[in-house]
């Protein structure tokens, strides 16, 4: 239904909505990374192989994309409420099993459950910020919710690392106990309620749509794992997730009546342009954010709180950009706002191409720190700019998709930066093992004891020739990824001006 009311009208309580629905946000976001550091002391614990335990991450992480597209039509059925209600309830039950698990059968289960209950919260949240903010507000309210859901990569780790050391691994599920009963107690006091449509589910659009999802997190997670197309998994993996896709996509282009996709979507430009960059975005974040902590742990030989010590910085800046950022948006062209961004990301990406192994901290930290700034000024303006021209009757779709594609991005770019990872270390160790020999006069200068004439020497010397190649791998890592940041910049210019497209149109209200 269109009005010219807007949705924001009569909301009372706006800033209590704001920390209730963010509390359940942050919650959702830090489980995406805070149980990595615990794995080692859940494995022993539990009684896991290592390829068994990282199925503590990879049942949540398949879960959640599957359950994500779902948040729409769950929506429009029920009303919005009710399954941020629902959302709270089962996440916060789940982690409680998590922490109660015994077996790895038991903590699977229940990060299964999480995952699929989780997965509602980050989308719901933004589409409720878009709804009870007026558009000058929008910007503010982006950033707060940028915030939010930036807590998870950045502190995770170290609030897990932190946890884990200190009490015990069961504790980093614990912890979401008494922010899961603050969110609801919230959620319920002063969330009003959308008004519930009785849409029908498009079943063949929702199963194929999931399988497609599902295999494609199955093929990205363990690709690297089972070497890639050298496993008869993967294989299957990435044809069913083809040929799901394409079933949906026909499915979706040709179907009368309601499909689980709706096609309103793909006619706002600036909503599919911002799905693009939302997957860039996602790219370069979580795939840097993949290579630091094992470079430092396993490279530099940071202990895990120290590790979170030193790219907390990395957070420090993406608060105060977004803090910035809000108060800017509504005064500055959001693509000119998304540039500097950009430009500060790819920056950073150089710096970090000048590590070395003798180095301290310090260059670490201080391109943290700037990439923390370009990803602050990223985000609130491409998340203004997405959803700025987007029917209100459309957020409750268009907000999981969004969620949908930033997810996908950091998936791949995980799985691109670790492939690199491996195989520009292995070419880097042969070309560096090939220098090593008789006429190499340069090892006359290396200690007696590293001495390649004998076994001992032999060893130390290929032991240092690996860690110098896995050097190499993650410089060409961090590169890559500085290119990727660098090409994206041109692609601003296919947003359109929120101001501009927006001028004159009726904001609609959702039913």
């Amino acid at each position: 239904m269109s009005s010219t009311t807007a949705p924001y009208q009569g909301i009372a309580h706006r800033g209590l909505i704001t920390v209730s629905i963010m509390l359940a946000t942050i919650m959702q976001a830090l489980d995406t990374t805070i149980a990595n550091v615990a794995l080692p002391h859940m494995q022993g614990s539990l009684q896991a192989s290592q390829d068994q335990i990282t199925w503590v991450l990879t049942s949540y992480i398949v879960a959640s994309a599957i359950a994500l597209p779902l948040t729409g039509w769950l929506c429009g059925h029920w009303g919005r409420r009710k399954v941020f209600m629902v959302s709270v309830i089962g996440f916060t039950v789940a982690s409680a099993l998590c922490g109660l698990a015994t077996s790895l059968v038991g903590i699977v289960a229940a990060r299964l459950l999480q995952g699929i209950f989780g997965a509602a919260l980050v989308p719901l949240s933004q589409a409720v910020l878009l709804d009870i903010n007026p558009r000058e507000k929008v910007g503010q309210a982006m950033a707060i919710w940028g915030a939010g859901i930036m807590v998870g990569p950045i502190l995770g780790p170290l609030l897990g690392g932190w946890l884990t050391e200190n009490f015990d691994w069961r504790w980093v599920f614990f912890i979401n106990l008494p922010v899961g009963i603050f969110a609801l107690w919230g959620i319920m006091r002063f969330l009003p309620e959308s008004r519930p449509q009785g849409e029908r589910l498009d079943i063949f659009g929702f199963v194929s749509l999931s399988i497609a999802i599902g295999m494609l997190q199955l093929f990205l997670d363990r690709g690297e794992q089972l070497d890639w197309f050298d496993s008869w998994e993967i294989k299957l993996e990435a044809a069913a997730a083809l040929i799901a896709f394409a079933f949906f996509v026909v499915h979706t282009w040709t179907v009368q009546g309601v499909s689980f996709f709706n096609r309103d979507l793909l006619k706002d430009r600036n909503f599919v342009t911002g799905l693009l960059f939302a997957f860039i975005v996602g790219m370069i974040l979580y795939g840097t954010m993949a290579l630091l902590p094992s470079f430092l742990q396993g490279l530099m030989g940071y202990p895990v709180i120290y590790t979170g010590a030193v790219t907390a910085p990395r957070g420090i800046g993406t608060m105060i950009a977004m803090i910035v950022v809000g108060r800017l948006v509504q005064r500055v062209d959001v693509r000119a706002i998304m540039a500097v961004g950009f430009g500060l990301t790819a920056f950073s990406l150089w710096q970090m191409t000048r590590l070395t192994l003798e180095m301290d901290s310090s260059l670490i930290i201080v391109s943290g720190f700037i990439q923390g700034l370009g990803i602050g000024f990223t985000f609130v303006p491409l998340s203004t700019a997405t959803f700025a021209t987007l029917a209100a009757r459309l957020r409750n779709q268009g907000t999981p998709i969004f969620s949908l594609l930033r997810n996908i991005g950091s998936s791949v770019g995980i799985s691109i930066v670790q492939a690199l990872l491996t195989e520009s270390s292995g070419t880097a160790h042969a070309t560096l093992a090939a220098t090593v020999g008789p006429g190499n006069h340069g090892l006359s200068a290396l200690p007696q004891v590293m001495n390649p004439a004998g076994p001992v020497g032999l060893a130390l010397l290929n032991g240092e020739v690996t860690r110098q190649g896995v050097l190499i791998g993650y410089l060409d890592d961090f590169g890559i990824m500085m290119v990727i940041t660098l090409v994206a910049i041109p692609l601003l210019l296919l947003i359109r001006s929120p101001r501009r497209a927006a001028a004159g149109a009726a904001v609609e209200v959702p039913h």
